[in-house]
C-alpha cells in the first residue's frame, strides 16, 4: 500500500509513452501512405487522392435503392465529382431553399408548387449534363477519328491507337477512352468496352464510329479508309449542327423568357397590393387557376424545346 502511488506514477508514466509511441507511428504511416498514393498516381497505377466524400451515411443507404443506383448511374455519366448522397442532400436544400424564398416573395402556396418545381429541376440538372456532355463529345469525335486513324496507318493496333487517343484528347472523350482502354486491360472485349461507351453517352455519331471499330476488328479490312470517311463526314455534320443551333438559339430564349416574365407580374402584383397573392391562393378557385396557368406554361416550354429539337 506504501508503493501505490509510485506504482500508480509509473504506470501513467508508461501509459503516455505508449501513447506518445502511438500518436507518432500512426502520423508516420499516415505520411508513408500519403507518399506512396502520390507515386502511384504519377505513374498511372491509381488516381490521385480525391477529396473528402460527405455524408457518407446517407451515400451508403441511399446507393442500396433503385433511385440511388439511378442516380449513380446518371452522375458517372455526366462527369461530376459527386456522390449520390452528396447530391440527394444538395437538392433537398435546394428545394427548402427555393421554398422558403419564393413563399416569402409571393405566398406559400407559390412555395410549394416551386419546391416540386426544384425536385423536378434536380433530374432536368443532370439530364442537362448528361445532354451537354455528349454534345462535347460529338463535337470531339472528328478529332477522335482523325488521331485513330493516324495511329492505325502508323501499324499500332486498335487497342493501342484508343489508348493514345485517350491521352492526346481533351476532356470528355479522354475520360472516356481511358475507362475503355482500362477495360480493355483487365481483359474485356472491344466490342463490350465500346457498348458501354454507348450507353453512357448514347448517340447516332458514337454509334456510326463504334459500327466500324468493332466490324474493322471482327473482319479486318481498310479502317484507315472508313475512319477518313468517317471523320470528313463528322466534320460537315458538326458545322451543320452548329448553323442549327444558331438558327433555333432566339426560339430556346423565347421559351425561357415567357415563364419568367408571368412570375414577374405576379410580382410586380403583389407589391402594388400587398397580400393580394395570399388572397388569391385562399381561395379554392385561385389555387385551381394557378395550378392551370403553371401547367400551361409548362406545357408551353416542353412543347417549344420539342418543336425545336431537330435531329440531324
Amino acid at each position: 500500500m506504501d508503493n501505490l502511488p509510485f506504482l500508480a506514477t509509473g504506470v501513467t508514466l508508461l501509459a503516455c509513452v505508449i501513447a506518445v509511441i502511438g500518436v507518432h507511428t500512426y502520423s508516420s504511416g499516415k505520411a508513408q501512405q500519403h507518399l506512396l498514393y502520390e507515386r502511384m498516381a504519377q505513374t498511372g497505377e491509381m488516381p490521385s487522392v480525391g477529396r473528402r466524400r460527405r455524408f457518407r451515411g446517407v451515400d451508403r443507404r441511399l446507393r442500396r435503392t433503385k433511385l440511388g443506383k439511378r442516380i449513380e448511374r446518371k452522375l458517372n455519366t455526366t462527369g461530376l465529382d459527386v456522390t449520390p448522397g452528396e447530391y440527394a442532400i444538395y437538392v433537398v436544400a435546394g428545394v427548402l431553399g427555393i421554398y422558403f424564398v419564393i413563399g416569402s416573395l409571393f405566398a406559400s402556396f407559390f412555395g410549394l408548387l416551386a419546391a416540386l418545381l426544384g425536385l423536378w429541376g434536380g433530374n432536368f440538372f443532370l439530364n442537362y449534363q448528361i445532354t451537354r456532355r455528349t454534345e462535347a463529345f460529338i463535337n470531339q469525335l472528328p478529332e477522335l477519328t482523325r488521331v485513330l486513324a493516324n495511329a492505325t496507318q502508323a501499324g499500332l493496333a486498335l487497342r493501342t491507337a484508343i489508348a493514345m487517343a485517350a491521352d492526346e484528347l481533351d476532356d470528355p472523350a479522354s475520360e472516356e477512352f481511358r475507362r475503355v482502354a482500362d477495360q480493355l486491360a483487365v481483359g474485356h472485349s472491344l466490342e463490350h468496352a465500346l457498348a458501354e461507351l454507348g450507353e453512357r453517352l448514347p448517340s447516332r455519331e458514337l454509334k456510326v464510329l463504334i459500327s466500324t471499330l468493332v466490324l474493322s476488328n471482327r473482319a479486318g479490312g481498310t479502317i484507315v479508309s472508313s475512319l477518313r470517311n468517317l471523320t470528313q463526314t463528322l466534320e460537315e455534320r458538326k458545322e451543320t449542327r452548329r448553323e442549327v443551333g444558331t438558327l433555333l438559339s432566339q426560339v430556346k430564349v423565347t421559351a425561357v423568357a415567357v415563364p419568367l416574365l408571368g412570375f414577374g407580374f405576379l410580382l410586380i402584383l403583389n407589391s402594388m397590393r400587398s397580400g393580394s397573392l395570399d388572397d388569391m391562393t385562399g381561395a379554392t378557385a385561385g389555387k385551381i387557376a394557378v395550378i392551370i396557368a403553371s401547367g400551361l406554361y409548362g406545357l408551353g416550354f416542353f412543347l417549344i424545346n420539342r418543336l425545336t429539337r431537330v435531329r440531324i
